[in-house]
Protein backbone atom coordinates (compact mmCIF):
# COMPACT_ATOMS: atom_id res chain seq x y z
CA UNK A 1 0.00 0.00 0.00
CA UNK A 2 1.37 3.59 -0.59
CA UNK A 3 0.72 6.47 1.48
CA UNK A 4 0.75 9.88 0.72
CA UNK A 5 3.62 11.87 2.03
CA UNK A 6 3.21 14.97 4.54
CA UNK A 7 5.57 17.86 3.35
CA UNK A 8 7.73 18.84 6.05
CA UNK A 9 7.62 22.45 7.82
CA UNK A 10 10.99 23.41 5.69
CA UNK A 11 9.20 22.13 2.97
CA UNK A 12 5.89 23.85 3.62
CA UNK A 13 7.49 27.13 3.93
CA UNK A 14 9.58 27.22 0.35
CA UNK A 15 6.56 26.27 -1.02
CA UNK A 16 4.70 29.35 0.19
CA UNK A 17 7.58 31.50 0.10
CA UNK A 18 7.73 30.17 -3.95
CA UNK A 19 3.82 30.98 -4.28
CA UNK A 20 4.23 34.19 -2.44
CA UNK A 21 7.17 35.39 -4.97
CA UNK A 22 5.36 34.27 -7.96
CA UNK A 23 2.66 36.48 -7.46
CA UNK A 24 4.36 39.60 -6.78
CA UNK A 25 6.43 39.52 -9.72
CA UNK A 26 3.17 38.47 -11.74
CA UNK A 27 1.27 41.06 -10.61
CA UNK A 28 3.06 43.67 -8.88
CA UNK A 29 2.88 45.03 -5.07
CA UNK A 30 0.85 43.52 -3.10
CA UNK A 31 -0.89 43.78 0.71
CA UNK A 32 -0.81 40.91 2.93
CA UNK A 33 -4.40 40.87 2.41
CA UNK A 34 -4.55 40.36 -0.89
CA UNK A 35 -1.73 37.93 -0.47
CA UNK A 36 -4.53 35.63 1.91
CA UNK A 37 -6.57 36.28 -0.41
CA UNK A 38 -4.98 34.95 -3.03
CA UNK A 39 -3.05 32.46 -1.71
CA UNK A 40 -5.93 31.08 0.54
CA UNK A 41 -3.22 31.37 3.72
CA UNK A 42 -3.68 31.55 6.60
CA UNK A 43 -2.43 35.58 8.39
CA UNK A 44 0.25 33.99 10.42
CA UNK A 45 1.65 32.31 7.87
CA UNK A 46 1.66 35.21 5.48
CA UNK A 47 2.91 37.46 8.31
CA UNK A 48 5.59 34.64 9.04
CA UNK A 49 6.68 34.32 4.72
CA UNK A 50 6.76 38.46 4.29
CA UNK A 51 8.72 38.64 7.11
CA UNK A 52 10.91 35.85 6.21
CA UNK A 53 10.88 37.31 2.38
CA UNK A 54 12.15 40.67 3.52
CA UNK A 55 15.34 39.39 5.95
CA UNK A 56 16.78 37.62 2.18
CA UNK A 57 16.13 40.77 0.02
CA UNK A 58 13.82 39.16 -1.78
CA UNK A 59 10.79 41.69 -0.98
CA UNK A 60 10.55 45.17 0.76
CA UNK A 61 8.00 47.48 1.87
CA UNK A 62 7.16 50.30 -1.27
CA UNK A 63 4.29 51.85 0.38
CA UNK A 64 0.90 51.60 1.59
CA UNK A 65 -2.16 50.67 -0.06
CA UNK A 66 -4.53 54.28 0.64
CA UNK A 67 -8.07 52.85 0.06
CA UNK A 68 -7.43 50.40 2.89
CA UNK A 69 -7.09 51.28 6.57
CA UNK A 70 -3.65 52.69 7.21
CA UNK A 71 -1.37 50.31 9.50
CA UNK A 72 -0.01 46.70 8.79
CA UNK A 73 -2.58 45.76 6.83
CA UNK A 74 -2.59 48.38 4.16
CA UNK A 75 1.53 47.60 3.47
CA UNK A 76 2.51 47.40 -0.01
CA UNK A 77 5.21 44.49 -0.44
CA UNK A 78 6.79 44.24 -3.74
CA UNK A 79 9.42 42.41 -5.09
CA UNK A 80 13.03 43.86 -4.94
CA UNK A 81 13.76 42.86 -8.52
CA UNK A 82 17.05 44.77 -8.36
CA UNK A 83 17.94 41.85 -6.67
CA UNK A 84 19.74 40.15 -9.96
CA UNK A 85 20.34 41.31 -12.94
CA UNK A 86 20.24 39.71 -17.06
CA UNK A 87 21.26 40.12 -20.65
CA UNK A 88 19.32 38.86 -23.41
CA UNK A 89 20.93 39.04 -27.27
CA UNK A 90 19.68 38.21 -30.79
CA UNK A 91 22.50 37.01 -32.84
CA UNK A 92 22.29 37.92 -36.47
CA UNK A 93 25.11 37.31 -39.54
CA UNK A 94 25.31 40.96 -39.41
CA UNK A 95 25.19 42.01 -35.80
CA UNK A 96 23.75 42.00 -32.55
CA UNK A 97 20.99 43.23 -30.36
CA UNK A 98 21.13 43.26 -26.20
CA UNK A 99 19.03 44.61 -23.25
CA UNK A 100 20.26 44.12 -20.03
CA UNK A 101 17.06 44.10 -17.30
CA UNK A 102 16.44 42.84 -13.88
CA UNK A 103 14.88 39.83 -13.47
CA UNK A 104 11.42 40.79 -13.19
CA UNK A 105 12.01 41.79 -17.16
CA UNK A 106 12.08 45.83 -16.72
CA UNK A 107 14.55 46.58 -19.35
CA UNK A 108 17.26 48.82 -18.11
CA UNK A 109 19.61 49.79 -20.93
CA UNK A 110 19.97 48.63 -24.68
CA UNK A 111 22.13 48.56 -27.49
CA UNK A 112 23.21 47.15 -31.05
CA UNK A 113 26.52 46.31 -32.39
CA UNK A 114 27.15 45.83 -36.25
CA UNK A 115 29.31 43.73 -37.80
CA UNK A 116 30.92 44.22 -41.66
CA UNK A 117 31.29 40.85 -44.31
CA UNK A 118 31.61 37.99 -41.67
CA UNK A 119 33.44 39.50 -38.66
CA UNK A 120 37.13 40.53 -37.71
CA UNK A 121 39.50 38.88 -35.25
CA UNK A 122 37.97 40.47 -31.88
CA UNK A 123 34.32 40.41 -32.88
CA UNK A 124 33.29 38.37 -29.77
CA UNK A 125 35.22 40.30 -27.38
CA UNK A 126 34.02 43.71 -29.02
CA UNK A 127 30.60 42.40 -28.51
CA UNK A 128 30.88 41.44 -24.97
CA UNK A 129 32.58 44.87 -23.48
CA UNK A 130 29.48 46.28 -25.56
CA UNK A 131 27.32 44.24 -23.05
CA UNK A 132 29.37 44.92 -19.71
CA UNK A 133 29.56 48.56 -20.85
CA UNK A 134 25.97 48.86 -21.05
CA UNK A 135 25.00 46.84 -17.81
CA UNK A 136 27.51 49.62 -16.34
CA UNK A 137 25.17 52.53 -17.85
CA UNK A 138 22.38 50.97 -16.12
CA UNK A 139 24.14 51.30 -12.72
CA UNK A 140 24.66 47.21 -12.97
CA UNK A 141 27.91 45.33 -12.24
CA UNK A 142 27.46 41.75 -12.69
CA UNK A 143 24.90 40.26 -14.51
CA UNK A 144 23.60 36.83 -12.83
CA UNK A 145 22.37 34.77 -16.27
CA UNK A 146 22.57 36.28 -19.95
CA UNK A 147 21.00 34.45 -22.55
CA UNK A 148 21.50 34.24 -26.08
CA UNK A 149 19.30 33.64 -29.08
CA UNK A 150 20.79 32.48 -32.13
CA UNK A 151 20.68 30.89 -35.72
CA UNK A 152 21.49 27.41 -36.35
CA UNK A 153 21.05 24.01 -34.32
CA UNK A 154 21.19 24.13 -30.27
CA UNK A 155 22.67 20.48 -28.74
CA UNK A 156 19.96 19.67 -26.09
CA UNK A 157 23.13 17.22 -24.35
CA UNK A 158 25.79 19.49 -24.53
CA UNK A 159 24.37 23.06 -25.19
CA UNK A 160 26.96 23.43 -28.46
CA UNK A 161 25.45 25.48 -31.49
CA UNK A 162 25.85 23.76 -34.70
CA UNK A 163 25.40 25.74 -38.56
CA UNK A 164 22.71 24.64 -40.70
CA UNK A 165 24.64 27.11 -42.90
CA UNK A 166 27.05 29.32 -43.38
CA UNK A 167 27.08 31.23 -39.77
CA UNK A 168 30.45 33.33 -39.24
CA UNK A 169 32.93 32.35 -36.62
CA UNK A 170 32.37 34.76 -34.62
CA UNK A 171 28.92 33.36 -33.36
CA UNK A 172 30.23 30.21 -31.67
CA UNK A 173 33.56 32.60 -30.51
CA UNK A 174 30.78 34.77 -28.92
CA UNK A 175 29.69 31.96 -26.83
CA UNK A 176 32.87 30.75 -25.57
CA UNK A 177 33.87 34.70 -24.64
CA UNK A 178 30.56 35.13 -22.49
CA UNK A 179 31.30 31.93 -20.64
CA UNK A 180 34.89 33.43 -19.55
CA UNK A 181 32.86 36.60 -17.97
CA UNK A 182 33.15 35.62 -13.82
CA UNK A 183 30.33 34.55 -12.32
CA UNK A 184 27.70 34.90 -14.76
CA UNK A 185 25.71 32.17 -16.44
CA UNK A 186 25.24 31.49 -19.88
CA UNK A 187 21.60 29.74 -21.65
CA UNK A 188 22.04 29.30 -25.74
CA UNK A 189 18.97 28.90 -27.23
CA UNK A 190 17.40 28.76 -30.72
CA UNK A 191 16.42 32.12 -32.02
CA UNK A 192 13.15 30.98 -33.20
CA UNK A 193 12.49 28.73 -30.17
CA UNK A 194 12.77 32.03 -27.71
CA UNK A 195 10.30 33.72 -30.26
CA UNK A 196 7.98 30.76 -29.63
CA UNK A 197 8.28 31.33 -26.07
CA UNK A 198 7.53 35.53 -26.36
CA UNK A 199 4.21 34.30 -28.28
CA UNK A 200 3.44 31.78 -25.47
CA UNK A 201 3.82 33.61 -22.54
CA UNK A 202 3.41 37.60 -23.55
CA UNK A 203 2.02 37.57 -27.78
CA UNK A 204 -0.43 35.92 -29.58
CA UNK A 205 -0.45 32.40 -28.27
CA UNK A 206 -0.93 33.64 -24.57
CA UNK A 207 -3.55 30.83 -22.91
CA UNK A 208 -2.38 28.84 -26.02
CA UNK A 209 -0.62 25.20 -24.68
CA UNK A 210 -0.11 23.43 -28.25
CA UNK A 211 1.24 25.38 -31.04
CA UNK A 212 3.49 26.23 -33.87
CA UNK A 213 4.97 29.18 -34.49
CA UNK A 214 6.08 29.76 -38.09
CA UNK A 215 8.59 32.32 -38.44
CA UNK A 216 9.53 33.94 -41.85
CA UNK A 217 12.21 36.46 -42.22
CA UNK A 218 15.53 36.21 -43.61
CA UNK A 219 15.09 32.28 -43.23
CA UNK A 220 12.24 30.17 -41.91
CA UNK A 221 11.80 28.16 -39.27
CA UNK A 222 9.28 27.15 -36.54
CA UNK A 223 9.01 26.73 -32.91
CA UNK A 224 6.68 23.91 -31.76
CA UNK A 225 5.46 23.95 -27.99
CA UNK A 226 3.05 21.29 -27.07
CA UNK A 227 1.47 20.83 -23.49
CA UNK A 228 3.16 24.09 -22.70
CA UNK A 229 6.53 22.48 -22.90
CA UNK A 230 9.03 23.57 -26.12
CA UNK A 231 9.86 20.43 -27.82
CA UNK A 232 13.94 20.51 -29.20
CA UNK A 233 14.27 16.63 -30.79
CA UNK A 234 16.76 14.58 -30.27
CA UNK A 235 19.45 17.05 -32.06
CA UNK A 236 17.61 20.32 -31.49
CA UNK A 237 16.48 20.29 -35.11
CA UNK A 238 12.76 20.49 -34.22
CA UNK A 239 11.24 23.44 -36.27
CA UNK A 240 13.74 23.37 -38.85
CA UNK A 241 11.25 23.88 -41.56
CA UNK A 242 13.46 25.73 -44.00
CA UNK A 243 14.88 22.14 -45.15
CA UNK A 244 11.19 20.25 -45.68
CA UNK A 245 10.95 19.61 -48.97
CA UNK A 246 7.85 21.53 -50.89
CA UNK A 247 6.29 21.89 -54.39
CA UNK A 248 7.38 24.51 -56.33
CA UNK A 249 11.43 24.70 -55.99
CA UNK A 250 13.51 24.22 -58.47
CA UNK A 251 15.57 21.12 -56.11
CA UNK A 252 15.31 19.64 -53.46
CA UNK A 253 16.88 20.47 -50.33
CA UNK A 254 20.14 18.78 -49.20
CA UNK A 255 22.02 18.36 -45.94
CA UNK A 256 24.07 21.33 -46.47
CA UNK A 257 21.73 23.79 -47.89
CA UNK A 258 17.94 24.43 -47.42
CA UNK A 259 17.68 26.53 -50.67
CA UNK A 260 15.58 24.11 -52.34
CA UNK A 261 12.99 23.42 -49.55
CA UNK A 262 10.57 25.38 -47.67
CA UNK A 263 13.20 28.49 -47.67
CA UNK A 264 13.56 28.90 -50.95
CA UNK A 265 9.78 29.13 -51.58
CA UNK A 266 8.31 31.57 -48.76
CA UNK A 267 12.13 32.56 -47.41
CA UNK A 268 13.01 36.57 -48.03
CA UNK A 269 15.01 36.63 -51.60
CA UNK A 270 11.66 34.40 -52.96
CA UNK A 271 9.05 36.86 -51.44
CA UNK A 272 10.92 39.98 -52.71
CA UNK A 273 11.10 38.59 -56.06
CA UNK A 274 7.22 37.29 -55.82
CA UNK A 275 6.68 40.57 -55.05
CA UNK A 276 8.66 41.93 -58.34
CA UNK A 277 6.59 39.81 -60.25
CA UNK A 278 3.45 41.14 -58.99
CA UNK A 279 4.49 44.97 -59.96
CA UNK A 280 5.36 45.90 -56.58
CA UNK A 281 8.66 47.41 -55.38
CA UNK A 282 10.86 45.38 -53.88
CA UNK A 283 14.46 46.16 -52.47
CA UNK A 284 17.23 44.56 -54.69
CA UNK A 285 18.64 43.54 -51.23
CA UNK A 286 15.94 40.35 -50.89
CA UNK A 287 16.74 40.65 -46.78
CA UNK A 288 13.96 40.29 -44.12
CA UNK A 289 13.81 44.57 -44.07
CA UNK A 290 13.47 44.35 -48.10
CA UNK A 291 10.88 41.24 -47.55
CA UNK A 292 9.07 43.15 -45.02
CA UNK A 293 8.68 46.28 -46.98
CA UNK A 294 7.25 44.14 -50.06
CA UNK A 295 4.42 42.88 -48.10
CA UNK A 296 3.37 46.10 -46.42
CA UNK A 297 3.45 47.01 -49.79
CA UNK A 298 1.08 44.75 -50.97
CA UNK A 299 -1.27 45.54 -48.08
CA UNK A 300 -1.38 49.21 -49.40
CA UNK A 301 -2.09 48.62 -52.62
CA UNK A 302 -5.04 45.68 -51.74
CA UNK A 303 -8.66 46.48 -53.82
CA UNK A 304 -8.92 48.58 -57.06
CA UNK A 305 -7.67 45.98 -58.85
CA UNK A 306 -4.47 46.48 -57.54
CA UNK A 307 -1.43 44.01 -57.29
CA UNK A 308 -1.96 44.24 -53.68
CA UNK A 309 -4.36 41.15 -53.37
CA UNK A 310 -2.88 38.26 -55.80
CA UNK A 311 0.56 38.67 -54.30
CA UNK A 312 -0.87 37.87 -51.21
CA UNK A 313 -2.97 35.54 -52.18
CA UNK A 314 -0.05 33.79 -53.62
CA UNK A 315 2.65 34.51 -50.63
CA UNK A 316 -0.50 32.67 -48.50
CA UNK A 317 -0.88 29.75 -50.85
CA UNK A 318 2.81 29.48 -50.83
CA UNK A 319 3.07 29.53 -46.49
CA UNK A 320 0.37 26.99 -46.36
CA UNK A 321 1.99 24.29 -48.63
CA UNK A 322 4.73 24.21 -45.70
CA UNK A 323 2.71 24.52 -42.76
CA UNK A 324 -0.18 21.62 -43.83
CA UNK A 325 2.75 19.67 -43.46
CA UNK A 326 4.04 20.71 -40.11
CA UNK A 327 0.16 20.34 -39.49
CA UNK A 328 -0.93 16.96 -40.66
CA UNK A 329 2.55 15.70 -38.53
CA UNK A 330 1.56 17.87 -35.06
CA UNK A 331 -2.31 18.72 -34.94
CA UNK A 332 -1.39 21.89 -33.32
CA UNK A 333 -4.50 23.61 -33.94
CA UNK A 334 -3.15 26.83 -33.94
CA UNK A 335 -0.08 28.23 -35.98
CA UNK A 336 1.38 31.93 -35.25
CA UNK A 337 2.90 33.72 -37.88
CA UNK A 338 5.71 35.74 -36.73
CA UNK A 339 9.03 37.17 -38.08
CA UNK A 340 9.35 39.94 -40.74
CA UNK A 341 7.09 38.84 -42.77
CA UNK A 342 4.35 37.47 -40.53
CA UNK A 343 4.39 40.49 -38.67
CA UNK A 344 4.15 42.50 -41.87
CA UNK A 345 1.09 40.59 -43.01
CA UNK A 346 -0.73 40.76 -39.90
CA UNK A 347 -4.42 39.69 -39.28
CA UNK A 348 -4.91 40.21 -43.68
CA UNK A 349 -1.95 37.29 -43.95
CA UNK A 350 -3.24 35.56 -41.46
CA UNK A 351 -6.35 35.14 -42.71
CA UNK A 352 -5.40 33.86 -46.09
CA UNK A 353 -3.22 31.93 -44.96
CA UNK A 354 -5.98 29.93 -42.99
CA UNK A 355 -8.27 29.95 -45.87
CA UNK A 356 -5.78 27.91 -47.73
CA UNK A 357 -4.50 25.47 -45.35
CA UNK A 358 -8.20 24.84 -44.46
CA UNK A 359 -8.17 23.38 -48.23
CA UNK A 360 -5.41 21.44 -47.94
CA UNK A 361 -5.99 19.28 -44.67
CA UNK A 362 -8.70 17.87 -42.61
CA UNK A 363 -7.35 19.30 -39.47
CA UNK A 364 -9.23 22.95 -38.11
CA UNK A 365 -5.80 25.00 -37.40
CA UNK A 366 -6.24 28.87 -36.48
CA UNK A 367 -3.97 30.76 -37.89
CA UNK A 368 -2.72 33.89 -36.14
CA UNK A 369 -0.60 37.09 -36.72
CA UNK A 370 2.24 37.21 -33.85
CA UNK A 371 2.22 40.20 -31.25
CA UNK A 372 5.35 39.88 -29.56
CA UNK A 373 6.74 42.22 -32.46
CA UNK A 374 10.15 42.88 -33.87
CA UNK A 375 11.96 42.14 -30.33
CA UNK A 376 10.38 38.89 -29.80
CA UNK A 377 13.42 36.56 -29.83
CA UNK A 378 15.41 39.38 -27.01
CA UNK A 379 11.39 39.26 -25.39
CA UNK A 380 12.04 35.53 -25.29
CA UNK A 381 15.40 35.61 -24.16
CA UNK A 382 14.38 37.79 -21.39
CA UNK A 383 11.80 35.79 -20.45
CA UNK A 384 14.41 32.76 -20.09
CA UNK A 385 16.91 34.39 -18.27
CA UNK A 386 14.10 35.85 -15.74
CA UNK A 387 13.07 32.30 -15.32
CA UNK A 388 16.79 31.00 -14.41
CA UNK A 389 17.41 33.39 -12.08
CA UNK A 390 13.87 32.93 -10.28
CA UNK A 391 14.80 29.02 -10.04
CA UNK A 392 18.00 30.01 -8.47
CA UNK A 393 16.53 32.68 -6.07
CA UNK A 394 13.38 31.58 -5.21
CA UNK A 395 14.73 27.94 -5.14
CA UNK A 396 12.34 26.74 -7.49
CA UNK A 397 12.98 23.30 -9.00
Amino acid sequence: MTTARTATPSTARAINDRLALNLLLEQGPLTATELRGLTGLSRPTVADLLERLQRTGLVAVVGERGEQRRGPNARLYALVSSRAHIGAIDVRAGGVSLVVADFAGQALAAAELAVEGRGESGTAARIVRTLLDTARRAGVEQLHTVAVGAPGLVDPATGRLHSTGALPPWHAELLTALREVPGTDVILENEVNLAGRAEYRIGAARGQDTFVLVWLGHSVGAAVIIDGRLRRGASGGTGEICFLPVPGTVALPSATDCEGGFHGLVGSAAVCDLARAHGLPADPADDASAAEAAVRAALDALGDGGPGGPFLDELAGRIAVGTAAVCVVLDPGCVVLGGEIGRAGGAELARRVEHRLAALSPLRTEVRAGTAGGGAVLGGAVLTAGDAVRRDLFGEP
